[in-house]
């Protein structure tokens, strides 16, 4: 195949050529964009140096079977006629097309099937948050029709790129050196503090990243009836997000029945033990590719609820991951 990568120099950009790499993705010829900052560098993959092209309204995807595209949703949006005239399979990161009845939303645990039905040539990676929850939903939705999903996510530096991940460890070293912390990548300062507010608010109070859950989840799940609440908080750890997750389903279930769905899932690993080291945590999940359930227990509130805790690494599989897996199911229609 050949493949562009659009966002080439960024963390997500970085994140997937490791992926490709990893999967083991056909790659036979590769391209990577950037902007006006990065075109010229070079960045080696599988041991060769590719130079980074400016990207432009031109025919430099002529040649193209798939192209990664992470540069922002106002990029994706210039350039997608660009990138899909000659008949390029888009897979975007960013939020532009996501909630487009013509543009497939799709996190393969949960929806592959939707990969063929995208008439634009453009399939959208959901938002990192939503696909870690809806992996861990699928299989107790195949149990029991989901009513109502309550999450709080736990969202860590790296979501917000990695400048703030350089900026939490810096405000971290002016601590311990008595120095004023300078804040610019998040609305307040971020180490030894927790935010609760990721992205813009809109006018009913939720902020944009909490209303992608509630869409988007909706979407990719094909129920809109669905009700789903969400609270996003940033905290600060580097990379991997973590979620708390309440279930309402139609009928009760039994924690051996969910636990065991859980376990035959694919893309998700249990660690649920009344232990210690019985859960999974950022600190040690960062870099994986499932998503990780634990603290597995009924809703004392809700005689059909079912609650429990997950992690997963939003760059990797929130974000590179997903698409390469995309791009692989996408491989087996042809």
């Amino acid at each position: 195949m050949n493949v562009a990568i659009v966002g080439a120099s960024g963390a997500v950009g970085a994140e997937f050529l490791r992926v490709l790499d990893e999967q083991n993705f056909p790659v036979d010829n590769l391209k990577l964009f950037g902007s006006e900052r990065s075109a010229g560098s070079t960045i080696k993959f599988k041991g060769n140096d590719h130079t980074v092209l400016l990207l432009q309204d031109n025919d430099d995807f002529q040649d193209i079977d798939i192209a990664f595209v992470s540069a922002g949703a106002g990029v994706s949006r210039q350039y997608a006629s660009t990138i899909t005239r000659h008949g390029a399979l888009m897979i975007d990161n960013s939020s532009a097309f996501r909630m487009d009845a013509d543009v497939p939303l799709v996190v393969p645990e949960v929806n592959a099937e939707d990969i063929l039905n995208a008439p634009r040539r453009i399939i959208a990676n959901p938002n990192c948050t939503t696909i870690q929850m809806v992996v861990a939903l699928k299989p107790i939705n195949d149990l029991s029709p989901i009513r109502r999903v309550h999450v709080a996510t736990y969202q860590a530096a790296s979501g917000a790129g990695a400048a703030a991940m350089m900026e939490l460890e810096q405000q971290h070293r002016d601590i311990a050196s008595g120095r004023q912390p300078h804040t610019e990548k998040f609305v307040h300062q971020l180490a030894f503090n927790v935010i609760p507010h990721i992205d813009i608010f809109t006018d009913n109070g939720y902020t944009k990243e909490e209303m992608k859950m509630h869409l988007e989840t909706k979407k990719i799940m094909h129920a809109p009836d669905l009700q789903v609440s969400a609270t996003c908080v940033r905290v600060p750890v580097m990379r991997a997000h973590s979620e708390a997750i309440w279930v309402e389903t139609e009928q009760p279930l039994s924690l051996e029945t969910v636990r065991t769905a859980f376990e035959n899932a694919p893309g998700i690993v249990v660690i649920d033990e009344h232990a210690p080291k019985g859960y999974p945590m950022p600190l040690d999940k960062a870099g994986q590719d499932p998503v990780y359930v634990g603290r597995l227990r009924v809703d004392l509130a809700n005689n059909n609820g079912i609650t429990f805790w997950t992690v997963s690494d939003q760059i990797k599989k929130g974000a590179a991951l997903n698409a390469v897996q995309i791009a692989q199911c996408y491989l087996k229609t042809l």
